[in-house]
């Protein structure tokens, strides 16, 4: 635990070097900072017995964000997609170099590396518990200002709530319909789950 206690500490001082900044439980945060918080939170309701791993993947699954900006790539799907791919090796890359300097071993850096990376999702069991706490706090946290840019195209909504609902799994859907939307994103949200569960033609 002393080692994992190391990590955690370097890796909040890194995130809390985040220029941007969020309100979360009443309190100003570095986004982050707080975001590497909500998602710690969010894999310990999921599986309250998480390995070490798990959690230290948690805390720096997103860690220096900031570093990299969407502006800093061209327009474009195929741009979109290259910098999410670069964020993610940036975070894994960033990860590893704390816990490195935290003491671990690079057996237990490689695991974390994986779950950050998403690594077999769908097979390995921690990265879709992974996925579905990054999903949930979507869900959460910011669903519902996204729904009100495409208040009047309700369809355009469902469609990018089942692009990352599909990542979940059904125990991520149960979880999405414990939250609390307005009876509007509610709506959105189950129509984009039925749409999921609805078998794929042939």
């Amino acid at each position: 635990m002393k080692l994992q206690e190391e990590a955690f500490k370097l890796f909040d001082e890194y995130n809390l070097r985040d220029p941007r900044s969020i309100t979360w439980k009443n309190a100003i945060y570095p986004q982050e900072y707080a975001y590497s918080l909500m998602l710690n939170e969010r894999i310990l309701s999921l599986q309250p017995a998480s390995s070490e791993e798990l959690l230290l993947a948690s805390r720096s699954q997103h860690i220096g964000r900031w570093e990299i900006s969407r502006e800093s790539y061209p327009e474009g799907r195929e741009n979109y997609l290259k910098w999410r791919k670069d964020l993610a090796q940036h975070h894994a890359s960033v990860s590893g170099r704390l816990m490195k300097q935290a003491g671990y071993a690079e057996a237990k850096i490689a695991r974390v590396q994986e779950i950050i990376l998403k690594k077999k999702i769908k097979q390995d069991a921690e990265v879709q518990i992974m996925e579905n706490a990054l999903c949930l706090i979507f869900l959460e946290h910011q669903y519902e200002d996204i729904r009100m840019k495409y208040i009047d195209d309700p369809e355009k909504m469902i469609n990018i709530l089942y692009k990352s609902l599909l990542k979940m799994d059904a125990h991520g859907h149960s979880e999405a319909l414990l939250i609390k939307f307005t009876d509007e994103g509610l709506t959105l949200v189950q129509k984009a789950i039925e749409r999921i569960k609805q078998p794929k033609s042939a």
